[in-house]
């Protein structure tokens, strides 16, 4: 009897520090960690509106987000999120805790973070 395959994990498209910002909705946001597939609970999933839940058997983002009202952290399908061009730096307060500095595409991870 031989092993079935193991499925390939999809590979991760976007990196720590990079900005990006969401595809549908109006927020944007510097990745700070990543998981391979969903590791959120249920409830969170179970929550998006049907017509938007996106697939499980992706990357899923953790970013330190901004809109025009807040900052926020947010947890983001991988097929949600798109580079985003402003250059712009992002204005959340956990940034300088994480990051040193933001060269206007991507901020640098603080050593005590890398691993």
């Amino acid at each position: 009897m031989s092993a079935s395959p193991i499925p390939a994990m999809p590979q991760a498209r976007f990196a720590i520090g990079e900005v990006v910002r969401h595809r549908l909705l109006d927020f944007r946001g510097v990745i700070f960690d990543v998981d391979p597939q969903f590791a959120n609970s249920d409830e969170w999933y179970d929550a998006i509106p049907e017509p938007m839940r996106p697939s499980k058997d992706q990357p899923f983002y953790h970013l330190l987000a901004e809109n025009a009202e807040a900052s926020y952290v947010a947890y983001v399908s991988q097929q949600n999120l798109v580079h985003d061009e402003s250059d712009e730096p992002i204005d959340h307060p956990a940034i300088p805790s994480m990051f040193d500095s933001f060269d206007g595409e991507r901020y640098k991870l603080r050593p005590e973070h890398r691993h």
